[in-house]
Formats: C-alpha cells, sequence, structure tokens
C-alpha cells in the first residue's frame, strides 16, 4: 500500500495573503509543513500542490517536491484530488499547508487503520476537548461519533449536549484527511449539500452522500496554525520556546 502526503498550498488568502511564503525562524511556513510531513513513517512520498510559482519554487530549493494545480478549485480537497490524479498512490493524506507544527505520528494514525480495512475509505482525526470556552467557540470543530469511530455529525454548534454529565466527552474535530485514492476522486465529483452549506464544513458532503468518515482519537496534535499575522507572531513565539532539537522537526506532543 503506497500512501503519499498532499499539501495545498495557494497564495491567495483573504484574512494572510501568501502566507505558505511567510518567514517562519527564517524559513516559509510551507517548508516547515513540509518537513514535518516527510518525518511521517507510513507516506512513502510527500507532494505540494499549489497554483503559484513562487510557492512551487520555494518546495523544491528546500529540496521538496511540488505540481502545479488550477487556480480556479474552490477548496483545498479539489486542489489534492486533481494532484492526486497526477501521482501514483494507494491512500493519499491531505495536509492542511497552514500547520508548520504538524506532528508525524498523527499522520501516520490517519494512514495505519487502510492496511487491515479493505473496507475503509477516509479517515481524519479528533482530540478531546479541553474546556467549556472551547466546546462554545463556533470556531471550534466539533464531532460525534458512533461505538465503531465513525462520524456521525460534524458541527460548529456545542454536540453533544452535555443534558447529564456522566459519560459525556466533547471531541475537537481535526482538519487532517486520509483517503483511498479512488475515493478522493469520486468525492471530487460529489455535488455541495445543504449542511455542509449551512455549517461551512466540507467534510459533510461525504456524511450527507451516504458515505462514512473513521475518526481516530489522537494526542499528537499541537493545534497552531497560521490564519492571521496575529497566528503568525503566536507561531514564532512556540517556536522559539522549543529546545533546538525539537525545531527541526521530531514529533512534537
Amino acid at each position: 500500500m503506497k500512501a503519499v502526503g498532499i499539501i495545498p498550498a495557494r497564495y491567495q488568502s483573504t484574512r494572510f495573503e501568501g502566507k505558505a511564503l511567510a518567514p517562519l525562524g527564517g524559513r516559509p511556513v510551507i517548508e516547515h509543513v513540509y518537513e514535518r510531513a516527510r518525518r511521517a513513517s507510513l507516506l512513502d512520498d510527500v507532494w505540494v500542490a499549489t497554483d503559484d510559482e513562487r510557492i512551487a519554487e520555494a518546495v523544491e530549493r528546500a529540496g521538496g517536491k511540488s505540481v502545479m494545480t488550477s487556480p480556479s478549485h474552490p477548496s483545498g480537497t479539489d486542489r489534492v484530488a486533481e494532484a492526486a490524479e497526477k501521482i501514483e498512490c494507494d491512500v493519499v493524506v491531505n495536509i492542511q499547508g497552514d500547520e508548520p507544527f504538524i506532528a508525524p505520528r498523527a499522520i501516520d494514525q490517519a494512514i495505519e487503520p487502510f492496511a487491515a480495512r479493505p473496507e475503509l475509505s477516509m479517515t481524519t482525526l479528533m482530540r478531546p476537548i479541553p474546556s467549556d470556552e472551547s466546546f462554545q467557540d463556533p470556531n471550534v470543530v466539533k464531532v460525534v461519533v458512533d461505538q465503531l469511530g465513525y462520524a456521525l455529525y460534524f458541527s460548529r454548534a456545542p454536540i453533544p449536549h452535555p443534558r447529564r454529565r456522566e459519560r459525556f466527552r466533547a471531541f475537537e474535530h481535526i482538519g487532517l484527511y486520509a483517503y483511498r485514492k479512488e475515493f478522493l476522486l469520486r468525492l471530487a465529483r460529489l455535488a455541495p449539500t445543504a449542511l455542509e452549506h449551512s455549517e461551512a464544513l466540507e467534510q459533510l458532503r461525504v456524511i450527507e452522500h451516504g458515505h462514512r468518515i473513521l475518526a481516530i482519537e489522537t494526542v499528537y496534535h499541537v493545534g497552531l496554525s497560521i490564519d492571521t499575522r496575529e497566528d503568525l507572531r503566536r507561531a514564532e513565539e512556540f517556536l522559539a520556546s522549543m529546545e533546538p532539537a525539537a525545531r527541526e522537526g521530531p514529533l512534537i506532543l
């Protein structure tokens, strides 16, 4: 089973244009993401899928691989799907391009179930929500799962409602996805859905069309993505606080 990581990265961004090339510790953000992904033991290869030559050049200067994609894609999933069509593989991992501290072990966790479960089409990650403030925050996406770990629903609303506190657990969805290649290509052709539009959560398209997503609990997630210049400042502080050896890219808990 050959697994590849594909990192979608575009230059245009509403809140922070060019964030993929923003310097973090003297290197572009996208370079940090690429190097972390390369350390995942179950990935055979890693590519950056972009529509901008500047991003492609930055990746290649760092010794990475890039693939050019259409500038008109409405989502990162569509960009990853176009890139995947050009790459020989069995499993594709969609790695967010604004996660410079992505843990290699988290990527491996998303890939692991595919080897033993031929019926599996797609996986993602989740972690326990640590506070009521996060539980109520609409920017923190929640997921509820069935007894086998398959997602029942994703929402920005606080779900499940804690009418009874005993046995209550709430999980944050982490936006890293792994797919069988053929399923990813099918997914990119599915029509957008009502709940997806209402919640502005693309993964709801999968559930609304009757497919299943296995959500895997992880402890390997820093949760520091870069969407704004303030996020970049926090990332610089976090990087500076790390031990020198850790800055080079081993697993971060």
